[in-house]
């Protein structure tokens, strides 16, 4: 087979300004949605249920579009994702009741998840098995990125002076509509051509569901995922609740969010040598357990230096998570599935922003705005069990015939070193 040209170099380093735009977007709207909500009237129940439907209809549409990029390219995702974000993040702005809220949220999360499942799969198809933890880690950081200037800048446009909460917090979700469409101009050939596939050769099997999920480490990366996610999730909705209550200002609430990101961040950049220290299973058990007492920590009022203290660090602890999950999952799954084993763990976490959201809301109504987190800290600890008893990196598995192009069916080998992308 003739190995057709790709995109040059630089496609990673393209996917993490794509990623950190999108992000950015999402990260800006999210408390925006929360504080436009609490102007509408909405009480703590009301916040988690929209919350929750943010995360409704991706769970429902993950696998599917998993199978589809399993099977074909993974490029038209994203510009289909910008879209839904950008239209969810305005239409959020322009709505008169929470009904309405809940139903564009819904939509900005079915754009993510077109997002990340398009990117996500990029990242997989394109990179070496050996070098995929280091590029998923990179491609995060476009995530931290974005939810290290979204809430800033949210904080920035939002204020509670004589009653203006409702119009500047409007005025915070058309803008990130806006910027969600900046992210357009780096998807330009983001993804590697690939030669057809001979028409003599042999379809590639469907893999059920439950094949993928019995494949050892994939459940205990989709939970791990989840937990982390759901973690980073209630934060973001719920810090201004937290923050309402305890008195603290809108700017800094967006200002403690983006430290947690910042530290997010750090985490990133540092991955490979602690990769090398520790070991995946031990990082992932480790910064679980850690992130899982910080996060209980949060219910107590603390003084807002100790809480920015510790959100730093529990932010650089829930860095660790979603990369090293994500490679985790794609070197467990079938070759044919790597797709859809990805759509699977990103179901798991829009089912961990379905029910997680929810149960936050109840246990704030009943136990105080602060409970929400020491739940956040148990599922954070079960979450450092079973990265304990992972395995710790090493070759994929047997069946997973890392060395052949899983976007084209009977492809020839790929050489290890073809898709070295550093950022």
């Amino acid at each position: 087979m003739t190995e057709t040209p790709g995109p040059g170099r630089s496609w990673l380093l393209r996917l993490v300004i794509a990623f950190a735009f999108a992000q950015g977007a999402v990260s800006m709207a999210r408390p925006a949605v929360s504080y436009r909500a609490l102007a509408l009237g909405a009480d703590e129940r009301a916040i988690g249920v929209i919350t929750g439907v943010y995360a409704l209809l991706p769970l429902f549409a993950a696998v599917p579009l998993g199978r589809r990029t399993d099977h074909g390219r993974c490029a038209p995702l994203l510009p289909l994702g910008v879209a839904l974000i950008a239209g969810g993040c305005a239409l959020s702005g322009r709505a008169g009741s929470l009904t309405a809220m809940a139903a564009w949220s819904g939509v900005m999360g079915l754009g993510h998840l077109c997002f990340v499942i398009g990117a996500q799969s990029i990242v997989a198809r394109q990179s070496a098995p050996a070098e995929q933890d280091r590029n998923f880690g990179h491609f995060t950081i476009g995530a931290s990125l974005g939810q290290l200037i979204g809430p800033i800048a949210a904080g920035c446009l939002i204020s509670e002076r004589d009653g203006a909460m409702g119009r500047t917090s409007a005025l915070a979700l058309v803008v990130s509509a806006a910027v969600a469409l900046v992210s357009l101009g780096s998807l330009w050939r983001i993804e590697h051509r690939t030669a057809p596939a001979r028409r003599d050769a042999a379809p590639a099997a469907k893999v059920p569901v439950s094949g993928i999920l019995r494949a050892r480490g994939v459940p205990a990366g989709i939970f791990i995922s989840l937990a982390v996610l759901s973690a980073t999730d209630v934060l973001t909705a719920y810090l201004p609740v937290v923050g309402e209550h305890r008195g603290i200002a809108p700017a800094t609430v967006g200002l403690l969010l983006s430290l947690r990101a910042a530290a997010t961040i750090a985490c990133r950049l540092v991955m490979t040598p602690l990769l090398r220290v520790l070991g995946r299973a031990a990082l992932l058990a480790s910064t679980c357990l850690l992130a899982g007492l910080l996060c209980a920590g949060i219910a107590l009022p603390v003084p807002v230096p100790a809480l920015a203290v510790m959100l730093a660090v529990l932010g650089f602890c829930l860095g660790a998570g979603q990369p090293l999950s994500m490679t985790t999952v794609v070197q467990a799954a079938p070759a044919a599935a790597r797709s859809t084993a990805l759509a699977l763990r990103l179901t798991g976490n829009r089912l961990g922003q379905v029910a997680t959201p929810a149960a936050a809301g109840l246990v704030a109504g009943v136990a105080g705005t602060a409970a929400p987190f020491v739940m956040l800290g148990a599922l954070l600890i079960a979450a450092a069990g079973l990265g304990s008893r992972g395995r710790d990196g090493g070759p994929p598995h047997r069946d997973h015939a890392p060395e052949q192009d899983p976007a084209v069916p009977g492809s020839g080998p790929v050489r290890a070193g073809r898709n070295r992308n550093p950022i």
